[in-house]
Order: structure tokens, then C-alpha cells, then sequence
């Protein structure tokens, strides 16, 4: 089964010059942690709700900061015609929950979660992939 049959599409994304308010009123919004960055249709970053705090709040930055300060660039992605197995092996080895899907030109297309996996892929390989990224946490936290 390929990632563009259990993805979820249309994801809720930002840009580079998009103030960290904005993106977090997103994330509120649309009870998810983190948000796609894009910029001329291509996918050049990811802003969690942790790298707000850590590299804004924490830093005593204000709530204008440019959303391009707090994302991460590098951006770990899957492709639409990858395979479901393929893309939770990777998930678990990169201990990531979600992941931006693309196409080829590298556009941002949708998301793929955990609980997408779940609802509509393979339930063991959803839990196995969990399980994973919860050892790879506990194990960098040691």
C-alpha cells in the first residue's frame, strides 16, 4: 500500500516570513504540534510547537518572530508512492511521528501520522513504529 492511500491531504501549513503567533494559533487551531513551512510551493522547513518555545519563548523573542527563526530546515519527508512499511521503518528509525508528504517536484501534498498509519494502514506496523520511536526517546534522554 503506497503513503498517498492513507495520507491525510490538503495539510495546514505556513511560510517562511509567518509570525510564530500565527503558526501557533494553526496548530491550536487544528490540535496538531507542528506545521509544514513552505515557500514558493516547495517544502523548506517544519515548525513544532516546541521549537517555538524553545527557540522563541525561551529565548525572550516576541510573538512577531519570523517563523523562518524557529523552524527546523532540516525536514524529514516521505514520498506519495512510497511504501506504507517503508515509510513506518523510517518513521521509527528517525523517531518521528508524522511526516510531510510530497510529490516529485518535492510540493508539499499532505501528512502522514501515527494514526493514520493506524486508521487506515497496518495496525501492527503503526504500533510497532511507536514502540520504536519510544526507545529511540528514552534511550536519547539517557
Amino acid at each position: 500500500m503506497r503513503i498517498s492511500e492513507v495520507m491525510t491531504p490538503n495539510a495546514v501549513v505556513t511560510t517562511t516570513d509567518a509570525r510564530c503567533c500565527d503558526a501557533a494559533k494553526l496548530m491550536a487551531e487544528h490540535d496538531i504540534g507542528s506545521v509544514p513551512v513552505h515557500e514558493s510551493e516547495k517544502l523548506v522547513g517544519m515548525v513544532t510547537d516546541r521549537d517555538i518555545t524553545t527557540r522563541v519563548t525561551a529565548k525572550e523573542h516576541g510573538p512577531e518572530t519570523p517563523v523562518s527563526e524557529a523552524m527546523s530546515e532540516r525536514v524529514l519527508y516521505c514520498r506519495e508512492d512510497d511504501e506504507v512499511a517503508d515509510v513506518c521503518r523510517n518513521m521509527a528509525e528517525q523517531a518521528v511521528r508524522r511526516l510531510p508528504v510530497v510529490d516529485g517536484d518535492k510540493r508539499l501534498v499532505g501528512m502522514v501520522s501515527l494514526g493514520d498509519l493506524a486508521e487506515h494502514g497496518d495496525d501492527a506496523a503503526a504500533g510497532e513504529t511507536l514502540e520504536r520511536i519510544k526507545e529511540a526517546s528514552s534511550d536519547a534522554r539517557r
